[in-house]
């Protein structure tokens, strides 16, 4: 089959974020599949960045015909330091061009569109139409429903707007995959059916994070010496609750404990206000380690370190997360420290390979990384229960098969 693809943020692993649209199109064109992928083309890494004044291009990345446009951003980063209408400005830019720009493609046999934005949704539904073809698309975070309940978004006319868009998308999609068991339960909210909703979560690059990577050289470029490191990887804004992380580093040294360290690594709206606040405290346990231009890199990053955090704020109201962070610490044969209860969390905990920690309690994460870093023999039996989840649940090839059975289906209109 043919698929027309559509992905603002999409990124190979040369890029900033996740690969997850990259990982599963060459994997269909493994498969005997033809994918075209429409994307932005603002601000992605080289080979996909358009020139000024140019609309749109193509380019073949390992068999996947890519085609970005100049609207938009590549870099889900980039929007966490605007205003949430600057942001909505880009996002309908975006899919305004790419129903126009696909319109000019060869016709596809079945239309994918993954969010977030939400408003991907909208040239999806454009494209299936004009084309007379199925609609299938992909929810990686609940809108509106999520960011209200995590704090992000509060104006009552954006929340009724983006409700009413929510379930355009949703009543026009052949089918539905959801990256979470509370995403399908949030879809279903809206009365889409069950049956019509297929979960599918994030999955672990496992070639990429490995447990025997060498990460030496990157631990002695962040000055981690022979102390525990816990390291939080990813995005730096309003949800991800990073205040928890540099509370428990401020526990940490009034206890006295100088062999515990925190990284941060990344970038997003918060990190200047983390900085400050971590200056305020005079941390000498903390360090922000600025993003890389590659995940071998970050690959490396988390080797060099002895147990990941996943991390987000207000966990009370929402818990429908299904993070890249937290398959990819698993990858890597890592013990997790999740503040998330819900799915996640019982996911760490039922498989043995980490700690469920209060999320309205620092000091929680400060006893998880105590207990860790006393027990050598706990952590190492933690990180091998990591990988061996990684592998059984969350192996790319095995949860590509299920989206590629999810398209031929609908395509087959069963």
């Amino acid at each position: 089959m043919h698929i027309l693809y559509l992905h603002q943020y999409f990124s190979t692993r040369a890029g900033y974020t996740g690969t997850r649209s990259y990982e599963f199109a060459r994997r269909f064109v493994q498969r005997g599949h033809r994918v075209t992928m429409l994307c932005s083309g603002i601000g992605n890494e080289p080979e996909l960045t358009l020139p000024p004044g140019v609309a749109y291009t193509e380019v073949e990345i390992e068999g996947i015909r890519v085609v970005p446009i100049a609207a938009a951003y590549a870099d889900p980063l980039k929007g966490t330091g605007m205003s949430g209408y600057r942001r909505m400005r880009h996002f309908m830019r975006f899919a305004r061009l790419a129903a126009k720009v696909g319109r000019e493609l060869e016709k596809p046999d079945i239309v994918f569109a993954t969010h977030t934005p939400l408003t991907i949704g909208l040239p999806g539904i454009d494209l299936s139409r004009h084309f007379g073809v199925p609609f299938v698309f992909e929810v990686r975070d609940l809108w509106p429903q999520g960011m209200v309940n995590s704090g992000a978004l509060k104006n009552p006319f954006a929340i009724w707007w983006l409700r009413r868009m929510e379930r355009k998308i949703y009543y026009a999609a052949d089918h539905i995959v959801a990256l979470s068991p509370g995403m399908k339960a949030g879809i279903m909210q809206t009365g889409i059916p069950g049956e019509r909703v297929t979960v599918i979560p994030n999955s672990s690059d496992l070639d990429l994070f490995r447990p025997d990577l060498d990460g030496s050289a990157e631990r002695q470029r962040l000055g981690l010496g022979d102390r525990f490191a816990a390291i939080y990887f990813g995005a730096m804004g309003l949800n991800n609750g990073l205040t928890y992380a540099v509370e428990a580093a401020r526990v940490l040294q009034e206890r006295g404990n100088d062999k515990i360290v925190i990284v941060l690594h990344g970038r997003g709206g918060k990190r200047d206000e983390l900085e400050q606040l971590a200056r305020h405290y005079e941390l000498d346990n903390l360090v922000f380690s600025d993003s890389v231009p590659s995940k071998s890199r970050v690959a490396q990053i988390v080797a060099g370190c002895n147990a990941c955090m996943t991390i987000y704020a207000n966990t009370h109201r929402e818990q429908s997360w299904s993070p890249n962070k937290m398959f990819d610490a698993l990858a890597a044969g890592k013990p997790v420290l999740i503040n998330v209860p819900g799915w996640l969390g019982t996911t760490i905990e039922e498989n043995a390979c980490g700690r469920l920690v209060n999320p309205a309690d620092p000091e929680s994460l400060a006893n998880a990384l105590q207990e860790l870093a006393a027990n050598p023999d706990l952590c190492r039996s933690m990180g091998a229960n990591a990988r061996a989840l990684a592998e059984r649940e969350f192996a790319r090839d095995k949860l590509a098969g299920r989206l590629e059975r999810v398209l031929l289906d609908a395509l087959q209109g069963t």
